[in-house]
C-alpha cells in the first residue's frame, strides 16, 4: 500500500515518470520536460529570491511554502487539463470568460487595493486576481471566435469582441497597463494567426495604441514610468530606482553569476524582487551563462508550441496551442525586457518564477493547454484493414 502511494504520488510531482507518458509523441513529452524544468527553476529563484522577506514571525520560509502549496494545486488541475479532449475545454470558454469579466468589473467596484491599484478580491485569507484567471479563457474563446471567422455571423463576431474589448477596458481601468497590453496583444496575433483581414489588423492596433497613449496621459505615474525609461539615471533614487538597482543586479552578475543564493541586491535594494524584478536576482545569482541558458528554454518552448500548432489541422486547436504559447512566451519576454531596461517598467510577473498563487496556477493551465494540443495533434488514425461491403452481408 505504501508503495503504491508513492508511485502515485511520484507520478503526480513528476508526471513524465508515467508509464503512459511514453506512449505520447516526442512534442508532447518535451513540452512537458520543458515545463517542469521551468517550474522547478522558478521554485529555486523564488526561494532564493525570497529568504530575506521574513513574515511577522521571521519565517524566512513564508513566501515558498504558500507557493509550494499553490503549485501542488495548479498541479492538479495541470493532470486535469492534459487528460481533458480539447473540444470538451473548449466548451467551457464562454462561461468562464463571462464569470471572469463579471470578477474583473467587481475589482472596480468592491476589490481589495494594494499599492494603489485595485486588482484584487479577498476571499479569507487568499487574494483572486480576476485579470490573471482570465486569460485560459480569453485563449479558448479567442480560438472559437477567430478559428470560425468566416463562419459567424456579425452579430456574433461584434458580440465577442466587443465581450473582448470590455475585458481589456476593465483590466485598463483597475489600473493595469501592461496586463491590458498584454492580453491586447496576444488577442491580435490570435487574430493574425487566424488568417482575419489586414484592414481589421491594423484597425484594431491603432485602437489600441491610441487606448495605452490616453491612459498614459492620463496617469501621472505611468507617465513618469515611460520618462524614467528613457534616462533611470537622471533620478536613480526617485521614479528610476526600480530600474537602476535592476541594471546593477544585472550587471554585477557577469559571465557565471555570484551563485545560487549569494545575490546581494535582493538585500533590501531590489524592489519587489520576488515577484516583477526576480528576472534580475537571477542574473546576479546565475549570470550572462544563466541567462543564455533560460532563454534557450524559452526560445526550445516557443519553437515545439510553434509546431505543434502547424501540425493541428483544426484552426480552432490551432489557435488554442498558439495563444497558449503567446501568452506564456510573450508575458516572459516582455518582463525581461523591463528587467533589462529593453522596456518601460511594467508590472508583469516572470511565468513559473514570480510569486503569486494566481499566476502559477493560469501558467500551468496553459502549459496544459499546449501539452494536450500536442497529444491531440500527433494522435493516430487507425484505419481499418477492410470496409465491410453491402455484398457480404448475409443473405436469407
Amino acid at each position: 500500500m505504501l508503495t503504491q502511494t508513492l508511485t502515485t504520488l511520484r507520478h503526480f510531482f513528476l508526471p513524465f515518470t508515467h508509464p503512459q507518458v511514453s506512449q505520447w509523441a516526442a512534442p508532447a513529452r518535451w513540452l512537458q520536460r520543458l515545463t517542469f524544468l521551468w517550474l522547478l527553476a522558478g521554485l529555486l529563484v523564488l526561494y532564493s529570491a525570497s529568504f530575506a522577506v521574513q513574515d511577522a514571525n521571521g519565517d524566512g520560509f513564508y513566501i515558498i511554502k504558500r507557493q509550494l502549496v499553490w503549485a501542488a494545486a495548479s498541479l492538479a488541475l495541470y493532470h486535469g487539463v492534459i487528460r481533458c479532449p480539447l473540444k470538451t475545454l473548449l466548451r467551457f470558454a464562454a462561461f468562464g470568460l463571462l464569470a471572469c469579466l463579471g470578477l474583473l468589473l467587481t475589482t472596480l467596484l468592491a476589490g481589495t487595493e494594494v499599492n494603489e491599484a485595485s486588482r484584487w478580491i479577498a476571499l479569507g485569507p487568499l487574494l483572486i486576481q480576476p485579470s490573471e484567471l482570465v486569460k485560459p479563457f480569453l485563449v479558448l474563446q479567442g480560438a472559437r471566435l477567430f478559428g470560425r471567422w468566416p463562419r459567424l455571423s456579425w452579430g456574433t463576431r461584434g458580440l465577442w469582441l466587443g465581450i473582448f474589448l470590455l475585458v481589456i477596458g476593465a483590466i485598463l481601468k483597475q489600473p493595469n497597463l501592461s496586463m491590458a497590453a498584454l492580453t491586447g496583444i496576444s488577442l491580435w496575433l490570435m487574430a493574425m494567426a487566424g488568417g482575419l483581414p489586414g484592414v481589421y489588423l491594423g484597425g484594431s492596433a491603432v485602437v489600441g495604441a491610441a487606448a495605452g497613449v490616453i491612459s498614459i496621459s492620463l496617469r501621472e505615474y505611468q507617465r513618469l514610468r515611460v520618462i524614467s525609461f528613457l534616462d533611470p539615471w537622471a533620478d536613480p533614487l526617485g521614479n528610476g530606482y526600480q530600474l537602476t538597482q535592476s541594471l546593477m543586479a544585472v550587471g554585477s552578475g557577469g559571465i557565471l553569476g555570484s551563485g545560487f543564493g549569494l545575490s546581494h541586491q535582493k538585500l533590501f535594494y531590489l524592489p519587489i524582487q520576488d515577484t516583477d524584478f526576480i528576472f534580475a536576482v537571477f542574473a546576479e545569482e546565475w549570470g550572462l551563462v544563466g541567462g543564455l541558458l533560460f532563454l534557450t528554454l524559452l526560445a526550445a518552448y516557443c519553437a515545439l508550441g510553434i509546431q505543434v500548432a502547424q501540425r493541428l489541422q483544426d484552426p480552432v486547436q490551432r489557435l488554442v496551442a498558439t495563444g497558449a504559447t503567446v501568452f506564456l512566451i510573450g508575458q516572459s519576454l516582455l518582463n525581461i525586457g523591463v528587467v533589462t531596461g529593453a522596456l518601460p517598467t511594467t508590472g508583469l510577473p516572470l511565468p513559473f518564477f514570480s510569486y503569486g498563487g494566481n499566476s502559477l496556477l493560469v501558467s500551468l493551465v496553459l502549459a496544459g493547454f499546449l501539452v494536450r494540443a500536442a497529444r491531440e495533434a500527433y494522435q493516430g488514425v487507425v484505419i481499418p484493414l477492410r470496409q465491410p461491403s453491402q455484398d457480404s452481408r448475409p443473405t436469407g
